[in-house]
């Protein structure tokens, strides 16, 4: 046995909450060394499914039991019942209580720091869309880490020994943190399913369209991480196309006018990247705006005035009909001069 793993053994480690995350938790912890010992959860059949996943786990019938038996309790509960869970255990000075949340403080903790425990966050960067894909997704995850002297070096060799990262957290950098999850995460599954969606306007099921957007998925991803922001911007953005971006908003308004706020949103946030970049130049970034802002055509943001019945008015002769020679005013002046 290795000095590191030695010394992992000295610590016992026990699981309120036996989903997901604690399930992947404990077996990752344990196969690095760590004697997990203790998992109690809202149901016992839960806490046995942990237990057996994990050599010398026991399922114990109360939360209670966990604290009384491990130097470190992870709750791995929904967020919402950490608190609720804090309260009602009664802590022992000196041991150590962590949350798994990614956007709660460790105000929610109170109740053991009270009593003289030491309280900490470690949050999983990663996602988790079963036990298994989590016990296989979590090594190599970045671990935010909220917590102060000994627990918080703790945790950091706990992120070590998982082969991951670690980000310091402060308490008020916690949602803007998990914020940030959310966009990278879940929010890429929705543009997805937005994007497949389109897929079904050209009778392609979403099985088969996600199939096909898979390898453009991963290569995106691929160029993130090896080329980095902003240089691993692609698309009509990022050359100053116009004209695409024009045909787009025609057929999203046509076919899909649901989407066409996000796509212009989503749009305008990706105007600075292409311009950080250095393929389009500020005036093609301004009129990239422009467009995506639904202000061409417009002066100072207001939509411009339809000039031609008062053409017509004033200038027959301005004002052909349709098929005929027609004028238009020039930028400059307002002097009139032929369309080609």
């Amino acid at each position: 046995m290795s000095k590191k793993t030695a010394g992992h053994a000295d610590t016992a480690v026990g699981f309120i909450g036996a989903g997901t995350v604690g399930t992947a938790l404990a077996v990752r912890l344990s196969g690095s060394g760590y004697r997990v010992i203790a998992a109690a959860s809202r149901t016992r059949s839960s806490a046995e499914r942990l237990a057996a996943s994990v050599p010398g786990c026991t399922a114990c019938a109360s939360k209670q039991e966990v604290a009384d038996a491990a130097d470190i309790v992870f709750i791995t509960t929904p967020d919402d019942a950490i608190a609720r869970v804090a309260a009602e255990i009664a802590w022992h000075p000196g041991q150590s209580v962590v949350h798994c949340s990614g956007a709660d403080s460790l105000d929610s903790l109170e109740p053991a720091r009270r009593a003289g425990a030491r309280v900490g966050g470690f949050h999983p960067l990663q996602t988790f869309a079963s036990v298994t894909h989590a016990i296989e997704n979590l090594p190599g995850s970045t671990f935010g880490i909220e917590a102060e002297g000994d627990l918080f070096d703790l945790l950091s060799e706990m992120a070590s020994a998982l082969e991951g990262n670690r980000v310091r957290l402060r308490a008020e950098d916690k949602v803007l943190y998990h914020a940030a999850a959310v966009l990278a995460c879940n929010y890429l599954v929705t543009l997805t399913k937005m994007a497949t969606d389109l897929w079904r306007d050209f009778d392609v099921p979403a099985p088969e369209a996600v199939r096909a957007l898979m390898p453009l998925l991963r290569g995106t991803l691929n160029n993130i991480e090896n080329v980095g922001l902003p240089h691993c911007l692609t698309g009509p953005i990022a050359r100053g196309d116009l004209g695409t971006i024009r045909k787009h908003i025609a057929a999203l308004e046509r076919s899909a006018p649901a989407l066409l706020t996000a796509y212009r949103e989503i749009g305008l946030q990706t105007v600075p990247i292409a311009l950080g970049k250095g393929k389009i130049d500020d005036a093609t970034a301004m009129e990239l705006k422009r467009l995506l802002q639904n202000t061409e055509g417009t002066i100072d943001g207001r939509t411009a005035p339809d000039i031609e019945p008062l053409l017509r008015i004033l200038c027959p002769d301005c004002a052909a009909p349709a098929g005929e020679e027609t004028h238009e005013l020039s930028p400059a002046g307002g002097h009139m001069k032929e369309k080609p």
